[in-house]
C-alpha cells in the first residue's frame, strides 16, 4: 500500500502557483487509482496557513508544514533539509512535487539523504494493474520514455500543463508544524533580492491563453526596401497589452542582438521558443514573421492550436506544422489585428 505525500511550497505572498493545484489534482488521480493508497500534504514557506486553507478541501489525511523566515525563500540548504524532514515525517513511499525551479534544485538532495530516487519532468502516469508507471520526455519532446521503479521512496516532479488546476473548497485547514533545525552553516545563503532581464516590461506570461512568436522577419527591409523595427516593436507590445498573451522569439530574431544588428528590446533569450528555449503549453499560438523551421517548432509541440503568418506560401508552416497559415504580411495584419482588438476593449468597458 502507497503512502502518498504531495509537496509543494508557497509564493512570496503566501498562496501557492497554479502548477501546485495542477499537481494536487494530478496527486489525486494518484490516490484514487492506487488501490490503499493514503494522501497527505507538505507546504513549505514563511507562512503555510494561507496555502493549508486553500487545499482544505482536497481530502488529505492531514497537512504537515515547515514555516518560518528561513523558509521564505528558495535556498537549497534550508530546503533540502526540509524536504527530507517532511517526507520522514508522513512516511511517505511516493511523493509528488510541482516541477518549480526551486523543488528541481532542492528535491534531488532531499533524495539522496533518504536513500530514495527522484525523476524530474514528470508529463504522466499510469497504473495498469496497481503498478505505477510514469511517463517523461526526452531529447527536447521528440522521445517520450514509460518507466517504474520500486525504490522508495520515489519522488515525482510533475511539468505544468498537464493536469487541470484543482478547484475545490476552501477552508481552515489545521496544519501539523514540523520542526527543523538548521545549522549556521545552512544559512549562510541569503537572498537579497530579485533581478529581471533588461526588457522594458514583462513579457513572459506562462498562464496566458495564447502564446505570440516573433521571428527574424519583424526586423529584415520590408515592401519599401526599409526596416522598421520601433513600428514592429510597437505592434508586437500594443498586441501584448490588449490581448495580455506572452511573447515568445525564433533564435535567429533573439541571436541578432549578438550580432550587431537591429532587435526588438522587449525580447531577451529568455524569450526564445524551440529546440534550444523553452516549450510552453499555452492553449494558442500565433506565429508571425519565422518560416517554422523544425528546431523552432519543437517548441510548440504541446500548443493546442497552432496559426501563423508568414508571406512565403511554401514556409514550413504550411507543411502540416500550422493548423491555419496566413500568407499576409504581419505588419499590415498586426495592424488591423490592434485596431479590432481596441474596439473589442471599449465595448467591453461599457
Amino acid at each position: 500500500m502507497e503512502k502518498i505525500l504531495y509537496l509543494a511550497h508557497t509564493q512570496p505572498d503566501g498562496t501557492l502557483p497554479k502548477i501546485a493545484f495542477e499537481v494536487l489534482s494530478a496527486a489525486l488521480e494518484l490516490t484514487q487509482k492506487l488501490s490503499g493508497a493514503t494522501l497527505s500534504a507538505g507546504l513549505i514557506g514563511g507562512d503555510v496557513q494561507t496555502a493549508a486553507n486553500a487545499i482544505a478541501g482536497a481530502g488529505a489525511a492531514k497537512i504537515l508544514g515547515v514555516a518560518g523566515p528561513d523558509f521564505a525563500s528558495s535556498r537549497y540548504a534550508s530546503d533540502a533539509e526540509a524536504l527530507q524532514v517532511l517526507i520522514r515525517q508522513s512516511g511517505a513511499t511516493l511523493v509528488i512535487a510541482p516541477a518549480t525551479s526551486r523543488f528541481s534544485r532542492a528535491m534531488p538532495g532531499a533524495a539522496y539523504r533518504l536513500n530514495g530516487r527522484t525523476d524530474t519532468h514528470v508529463s504522466g502516469f499510469e497504473t495498469d494493474g496497481g503498478k505505477l508507471s510514469i511517463q517523461r520526455w526526452y531529447y527536447r519532446q521528440r522521445m517520450m520514455a514509460t518507466m517504474t521503479r520500486t525504490t522508495r521512496p520515489w519522488i515525482l516532479l510533475m511539468d505544468s500543463g498537464v493536469f487541470q488546476p484543482w478547484q475545490g473548497k476552501t477552508g481552515t485547514a489545521s496544519v501539523e508544524l514540523v520542526p527543523v533545525a538548521l545549522t549556521e552553516k545552512a544559512k549562510r545563503t541569503q537572498v537579497l533580492g530579485f533581478q529581471a532581464p533588461a526588457v522594458s516590461q514583462q513579457t513572459i506570461r506562462p498562464d496566458a491563453e495564447l502564446l505570440f512568436v516573433a521571428g527574424a522577419g519583424w526586423t529584415k527591409k520590408q515592401s519599401d526596401g526599409q526596416t522598421h523595427v520601433k513600428e514592429a516593436e510597437q505592434l508586437i507590445l500594443d498586441f501584448l497589452a490588449k490581448t495580455q498573451a506572452s511573447l515568445g522569439s525564433s533564435k535567429s530574431l533573439v541571436d541578432q542582438s549578438t550580432e550587431g544588428a537591429a532587435v526588438l528590446s522587449c525580447l531577451s533569450h529568455l524569450n526564445q521558443v524551440g529546440q534550444t528555449g523553452s516549450t510552453p503549453r499555452h492553449p494558442k499560438g500565433l506565429a508571425t514573421c519565422c518560416h517554422g523551421e523544425e528546431p523552432h517548432v519543437v517548441g510548440w509541440r504541446f500548443i493546442n492550436e497552432r496559426r501563423a503568418v508568414n508571406l512565403d506560401p511554401n514556409c514550413g508552416w504550411a507543411q502540416g506544422k500550422a493548423d491555419v497559415l496566413y500568407v499576409a504580411d504581419a505588419f499590415q495584419v498586426m495592424k488591423k489585428v490592434n485596431e479590432l482588438a481596441g474596439k473589442e476593449c471599449v465595448v467591453q468597458a461599457k
